[in-house]
């Protein structure tokens, strides 16, 4: 399966890759950002979710 949806933190640039999952967060591969919790968090500055933005 591949995914294409990636976001980007607009305050520090991280990027959430389905692809790759998040595994310090222990969120698995496969996990699509509209499916991460209302309340997740950049695992780099701890920015909320609202702060991503869909990359094109």
């Amino acid at each position: 399966m591949i995914f294409t949806d990636r976001y980007v933190c607009t305050d520090c640039g991280h990027i959430f890759n389905p692809e790759k999952g998040e595994p310090l967060q222990d969120i698995k591969v496969g996990v699509a950002f509209a499916d991460l919790p209302a309340d997740w968090v950049c695992p780099v500055c701890i920015a909320s979710k609202n702060q991503f933005k869909k990359m094109e």
